[in-house]
């Protein structure tokens, strides 16, 4: 293949490091990118150096990535610099990469080529059957909690056999019970869940060498960005593809390993030079974002970490203003002064509500923050709350189409049998899946034969058939129409609009106009990927969607997000709240030194997000339960090099008498609060929220009351009139 594109740009658009990274282009390549430092740029502009010296076809790169914003880049990218020669190339997600391999071999691990992908609410529900069908009460067993351990279990390529043999205790040995069966209910529903896409590829690879030795074959050069954030499972999969040629090259910044709570093992690229001896190494150490005091202000505490490879970024720009340290009274001070800065840098720069973004550790001290914007009318978005894909009317759209493309899916099924209303309770649907097990057909070919099962009502069985009748109807049609016109037409007919429009409430009007919405997206995905997507192809870009994906990065508003969600992201000015022992960090990594190290990281990230200016506020005293707690200034601020740091204190006098009587200062005897269950992981209920409650039915809820250890919500029933309930015990369902 001879040279085809002129790479003049080369020289001109990288710097020395990353020109060389770039053209290092045969054995393991690992690139440190510090924050800031161009990765994406190294990534793109070698692939596009492959296609140009014609080292490689299109079909023959491999580049993963773990965001769909950071794939989209990089496709649009390389097209800039290639012209013509995207074609073929398989740049995405893991699990996005990963599915649409798993959907060329599917049959031979004993899957349809359309299985479904499940969420977390799909599993959750999942697992609530797996739970009755072991007969364990829901009470005694967590469905949140256990599939958190068997998600645990799957990264680390354990199981369940292996967590069986491995139990020493009996709740270890249901623990495996549940994750079997689970597995067993998956492979029936023909569907996978997120950890599966990943370890599927390494199944297949193992049990099938010849499907192993075609993909390694296949992908001549395999590009992996933010390596740091790869599991086991990812890890061993790209050991596996890259055994026999060894082109891979890995891009990431081990300072910015911050998921190890959902299995990301920083160890992949600390020890990535003993996996490929023979490695080229390159530190891309220049920064082409922050101020020199924001970086060496960052450094000075990252630096304290001993799991990392050395390296400090630089900049040409000018050294800026120092890091802005606010101590507050309170939280709500916190919020006020927080508030009162940015509208003092709006008037002095050149910036608007998109130039800022406020982080915090957990989802919990968010409703303040928003409080002190609204009252200020300042327009703000929150990054990590309800996704859009989540919300009922979208769920329950979206199941239709899941169980035209897998009739096997009984998830997608319970959720839409009844929706819009047919009559049809969970003990006929009990009858028709019981029914379908004992036959072997899907749960969709069993509602086809209702008329012969025993004990359902002449009504339901009408129902039921024409519901069948519908759904044959469309699954004629998914070769014949495209996506968004099966999707506009079956939502015609099932009526979920007229049904919305005639409830004739506020809430219902919203709801269609997310249906609405939904229909667009279909449509503009059809028009995106052109006349071969299918509808299937649709469903996976949806299962696959993060948060980031849907954030609106053009919406003239201040961002407000968890410090996890911001990775990648970068703004004129930053916040960082909350910065507190026990709260960032939390008081669960303080007696784990890898934990600690992962807050430290945690805090880096957060820091090297501003631009131009950045701040930090800690309160001496923060509100919980509705009890005021005394506060710790966080060790991450100690460690902070003052020589970068404009320290302001903003207070009013407060007791520093100790809480337990003595006259010592409370820093000495302070008992660190635990944040554990307000981190990032949780979402919180809010004023104003819609809610679903099993016996009250909907309602809003009016006030959130703090008592000691728990707290009580005040909810406005629609019908139920107003109530108030206990926050752990109220199973409300937020609408």
């Amino acid at each position: 293949m001879e040279k085809m594109v002129d790479t003049s740009w080369l020289k001109k658009d990288l710097n020395s490091v990353q020109r060389q990274a770039v053209e290092q282009t045969e054995g393991p390549v690992l690139v440190l990118a510090g924050a800031g430092s161009g990765k994406t740029r190294v990534l793109t502009y070698r692939i596009a150096y492959i296609l140009a010296n014609g080292l490689a076809e299109p079909r023959e790169i491999l580049a993963m990535t773990f965001t769909n914003k950071a794939a989209g880049e990089m496709r649009e990218r390389v097209a800039k610099l290639t012209p013509s020669m995207l074609s073929g190339m398989w740049i995405g997600t893991f699990h996005s990469l990963f599915a649409r391999l798993l959907r060329r071999e599917a049959e031979k691990l004993g899957f349809d080529h359309n299985f479904a992908i499940y969420d977390e609410s799909d599993q959750t529900s999942l697992l609530k059957r797996v739970l009755a069908a072991l007969k364990l009460p829901l009470k005694e067993y967590s469905p949140k909690k256990m599939l958190y351990q068997i998600s645990a279990a799957k990264n680390n390529l354990i199981s369940p056999a292996d967590m069986l043999e491995a139990s020493e205790k009996e709740v270890d040995r249901i623990l495996a019970r549940v994750y079997a069966e689970y597995q067993r209910q998956l492979k029936d529903l023909n569907a996978m869940d997120f950890d599966d896409l990943l370890v599927k590829p390494i199944e297949l690879f193992e049990r099938f060498p010849l499907v192993k030795e075609y993909y390694q074959d296949r992908f001549t050069y395999i590009l992996v960005d933010e390596y740091q954030d790869t599991n086991r499972a990812q890890y061993l999969a790209l050991r596996y593809l890259a055994a026999r040629k060894k082109n891979i090259c890995v891009v990431g910044d081990d300072d910015q390993s911050i998921y190890r709570w959902r299995g990301a093992d920083i160890r992949n690229i600390l020890d990535f030079e003993k996996d490929y001896s023979d490695c080229c190494k390159f530190r891309l150490e220049q920064n082409y974002r922050s101020t020199q005091n924001i970086l060496s202000a960052a450094h000075s505490v990252i630096k304290n970490n001993r799991q990392r490879h050395h390296k400090e970024l630089w900049t040409t720009q000018l050294s800026g203003d120092k890091v802005s340290l606010l101590e507050i009274d309170d939280d709500l001070h916190e919020a006020r002064m927080i508030v009162n800065r940015l509208g003092m840098e709006l008037k002095n720069g050149d910036r608007d509500f998109k130039d800022f973004a406020l982080l915090y550790r957990t989802n919990a001290q968010s409703r303040v923050l928003e409080e002190a914007l609204r009252v200020e009318g300042i327009p703000y978005i929150i990054v990590g709350g309800i996704k859009f894909y989540e919300r009922k009317e979208i769920k329950d759209v979206l199941s239709y189409l899941r169980l035209l493309i897998n009739p096997s899916d009984v998830i997608s099924m319970t959720r839409i049998i009844n929706t819009p209303a047919r009559g049809v309770g969970q003990v006929t649907l009990g009858k028709i899946e019981a029914f379908a097990q004992k036959n072997n057909l899907s749960i969709l070919e069993a509602v086809a034969q209702v008329p012969q099962i025993p004990g359902v009502s002449a009504k339901s069985v009408q129902s039921l058939l024409t519901f069948y009748h519908t759904m044959c109807k469309y699954r004629d049609l998914l070769g014949q129409l495209s996506p968004s016109e099966i999707a506009a037409s079956l939502v015609d007919d099932i009526g979920v609009l007229r049904d919305l429009k005639q409830e004739g409430t506020i809430e219902s009007m919203a709801r269609v106009d997310n249906v609405r919405e939904l229909l667009l997206a279909i449509s503009e995905f059809s028009n995106q990927f052109g006349s071969k997507v299918t509808l299937a192809d649709y469903l996976q870009h949806v299962s696959l969607t993060t948060d980031i994906d849907n954030w609106d990065d053009r919406a003239n508003a201040v961002t407000l997000m968890t410090l996890h969600a911001a990775k990648g992201l970068e703004f004129s000015v930053v916040f960082i709240a909350g910065l507190e022992e026990g709260l960032f960090p939390l008081s669960r990594s303080l007696d784990d030194s890898a934990a600690l190290e992962e807050e430290r990281r945690l805090f880096y990230v957060g820091a090297t997000r501003a631009k131009h200016k950045l701040y930090l506020s800690w309160a001496r005293n923060r509100r919980r339960y509705g009890e005021r707690i005394n506060s710790v200034v966080s060790r991450f601020i100690k460690e902070m090099d003052g020589t970068f740091v404009d320290w302001q204190q903003k207070r009013r006098p407060v007791s520093r008498r100790s809480p337990y009587g003595s006259s010592r200062r409370y820093e000495e005897t302070f008992d660190m609060p635990d944040y554990e269950n307000e981190s990032q992981e949780n979402v919180e209920f809010r004023i104003g929220m819609r809610v679903s409650h099993h016996t009250f039915g909907k309602g809003t809820i009016l006030k959130i009351e703090p008592s000691g250890p728990t707290a009580k919500l005040v909810v406005q029933f629609d019908t139920a009139g107003k109530r108030r309930l206990v926050m752990p015990y109220a199973k409300l369902e937020i609408l």
